[in-house]
């Protein structure tokens, strides 16, 4: 008895996990954006769509979920030669999408390696009718082409290609030098060039504003003599105006004249200098202003007076002097003259006084 009660407390057991896991293999939850294929007795039945899914156990088979959102692949460098025989290591990235899971899982073995390979052979055809400089500077079309093929070959397996993008492009190392060379001596040319542009700048500025300075100079010192030259054209005007309305004498013009005479000598390199004839008459006028209008002294009157009588004196004697030689000549000139001659000049040699007349004459 109590091994029948085992028997069937076992068989229930069984019986019970064979229900639960019959019920847990009928139902599939698919995530969202993923998708299930399922197989019934090894043929393709229908794909499982996100959410609840209920499926015959042990009938039906659920293969893994395929992920229908847009996956982004990189593949690793890939030699490629260029035109110009050049190789060059070029490394790519893809991004694609999977739009029917019953053809990428029944169209392709496996849809990434088919991928990677479509797109190394579609970019050495795309690269190998380029040189080295188009290739470097033409990403765009080399992405557009490889897309363009690319999408074309892969919608039969159920794949989207989005995008390509060429992610780098390896030349070799002496390319890579003489590259970095040619690009320092473009550097180099345009640097120099920038510089001669701005020193020929910089002189056109300084030019145009030494002109501009040179301009406003010469305008000022115009301004300044037209100014200055007015100044003393008033000056003038007014001194002339202010001497004619004062009505100076010459001799107030002859001291000033002397006043200006030493700023003539005061001149550092002047060591000759030409004194003009009116100097002498402007001396002469003061000298007569001076004499004239300072009162003489006894002394020098009295100087005066007998300076005056010897002046007189000495022109009578020089009168009498040629008489007594013009009589002589005449008394010569008759006969037994020259002792009444001799007599004569006995005569004429005797002082004569204060008078004119000779000692002992009446």
């Amino acid at each position: 008895m109590t091994v029948e009660i085992t028997g069937l407390l076992i068989a229930a057991v069984l019986i019970a996990l064979f229900v639960i896991v019959t019920v847990v293999r009928a139902v599939r939850i698919v995530p969202q954006a993923r998708a299930r294929n399922v197989e019934r007795l090894g043929r393709y039945h229908r794909t499982l769509q996100p959410g609840l899914n209920f499926v015959i156990p042990y009938i039906d088979r659920v293969y893994p979920a395929i992920d229908l959102r847009e996956q982004v692949v990189s593949f690793r460098p890939q030699p490629v030669i260029t035109e110009d025989n050049l190789v060059v290591e070029i490394d790519t990235v893809l991004y694609f999408q999977v739009t029917d899971p019953r053809s990428a899982a029944y169209e392709i073995a496996s849809y990434l390696q088919a991928v990677e390979q479509l797109t190394v052979t579609t970019l050495r055809n795309v690269v190998g009718s380029m040189d080295l400089e188009r290739t470097l500077t033409s990403r765009d079309s080399i992405n557009s082409q490889l897309r363009g093929v690319l999408d074309d070959a892969t919608g039969k397996w159920g794949l989207r290609v989005n995008r390509v993008e060429i992610k780098a492009i390896d030349p070799p190392k002496t390319i890579k030098d003489a590259m970095e060379k040619q690009m320092r001596a473009e550097r180099d040319k345009r640097a120099a060039i920038l510089t001669a542009e701005g020193q020929r700048q910089s002189q056109i500025l300084t030019a145009e504003g030494d002109k501009q300075g040179a301009i406003l100079r010469a305008e000022g010192e115009r301004s300044a003599a037209i100014l200055k030259a007015e100044g003393q054209s008033r000056a003038i005007d007014e001194v002339f105006q202010a001497v004619h309305r004062n009505d100076p004498d010459p001799k107030l013009l002859a001291y000033q004249y002397l006043q200006v005479l030493p700023q003539l000598a005061q001149g550092e390199g002047n060591t000759f200098w030409v004194i003009p004839g009116e100097v002498t008459a402007a001396l002469q006028g003061v000298s007569r202003a001076f004499t004239e209008a300072l009162p003489r002294s006894e002394a020098i009157r009295e100087a005066a007076d007998q300076s005056t009588e010897s002046a007189a004196r000495a022109r009578r004697d020089a009168a009498r002097a040629e008489e007594a030689a013009a009589e002589a000549v005449a008394d010569a000139r008759e006969p037994g003259g020259i002792p009444e001659l001799m007599g004569r000049s006995q005569r004429a040699e005797q002082p004569v006084n204060g008078e004119g007349e000779r000692p002992g004459a009446h």
